[in-house]
């Protein structure tokens, strides 16, 4: 299923670029809310990332509207999300597989729920914060004086 282009305003910090951002990409509320949903119904059905979710998240309805704010704010530019995802992820234990399957999931739901450009729009700044979360996730598991092994971009 590809959205249509809404006319719809959203409230934003930023009323001109997210209303050129919306044009450009076809997200507006009504997507980004069918893409955190049908996202997280994905999440929590899968083998490796649900028990993760399931022993921190009861009450999904608060997540997912953090979530819709959130992807609000570093798609549209709205600024709706006000909190701070490192602190929460970083003591996580979260490895490369378990990025790579949420990025997979993430694809996916965005390639069915929005137009081509919105899911271009969408999956490329949930690939940079993947990588940060990943970075900060790496950072907390790391004794005290380690010092990280970064890879080159080459290497990947």
């Amino acid at each position: 299923m590809v959205a249509n282009a809404s006319t719809t305003a959203i409230a934003s910090a930023r009323p001109e670029m997210t209303a050129a951002l919306m044009d450009e990409t076809g997200l507006d509320d009504d997507v980004l809310r069918e893409l955190v949903h049908r996202f997280y119904d994905r999440v929590r059905a899968d083998p490796v990332l649900a028990p993760i979710f399931a022993a921190r998240i009861t009450d999904w309805a608060p997540h997912l509207g953090r979530m819709v704010a959130f992807l609000s704010s570093v798609t549209l530019m709205t600024g709706r999300y006000h909190g701070r995802p490192v602190p929460k992820h970083a003591p996580l234990r979260l490895g490369s597989a378990h990025f790579d399957r949420w990025l997979a999931l993430f694809r996916t739901a965005a390639r069915y729920v929005c137009t081509p450009a919105g899911a271009e729009h969408v999956i490329a700044r949930a690939e940079r914060i993947a990588r940060s979360l990943h970075m900060a996730c790496t950072d907390a598991c790391m004794a005290p004086g380690d010092i990280p092994v970064l890879r080159s971009a080459a290497a990947e």
